[in-house]
């Protein structure tokens, strides 16, 4: 084993003065490339075409709740701040009116009295928290 691992250092080493660079660094870059494409490929929103595509097939359930989730995501997608502060409170207000728009789908499709008292909350509960959110102000620099 101690062999093998020694002659795997010598081939990288000798790789790595035939002025091709660093192998294994351009191994790093490479999986870095790689897992930063994945990344933002598992977190863009769905596009349109996508959401149109695939909505039709969802049980009636979640067609329900379709729209309110793709607007939701478009607008956290866009929602911006020049501060982690600003931009979570720009995502969490758009967060917190996806669920809002949840809630009131909720509303008016369920008769389930307990769906309906717990959608009620939420509904309540996120426009109180959307107020606060906007009403926030940085803290003064110290």
């Amino acid at each position: 084993m101690r062999a093998v691992l020694t002659v795997l250092l010598a081939a990288l080493a000798l790789s790595a003065c035939d002025g091709g660079g660093d192998p294994v660094q351009q191994a790093l870059r490479e999986t870095a490339a790689a897992n930063q494409s994945a990344t933002v490929r598992e977190t863009a929103p769905p596009s349109a075409r996508d959401h149109a595509s695939t909505s039709h097939d969802a049980p009636p359930g979640d067609q329900a709740f379709a729209a309110s989730e793709a607007a939701m995501n478009g607008r956290m997608t866009a929602a911006s701040g020049g501060t982690v502060d600003q931009a979570y409170i720009a995502r969490m207000i758009e967060h917190h009116r996806g669920a809002v728009a949840m809630g009131e789908v909720a509303l008016k499709e369920s008769r389930d009295p307990d769906i309906r008292r717990m959608a009620r909350v939420v509904v309540d509960a996120r426009t109180r928290e959307i107020a606060e959110m906007q009403a926030w102000k940085p803290a003064p620099a110290n």
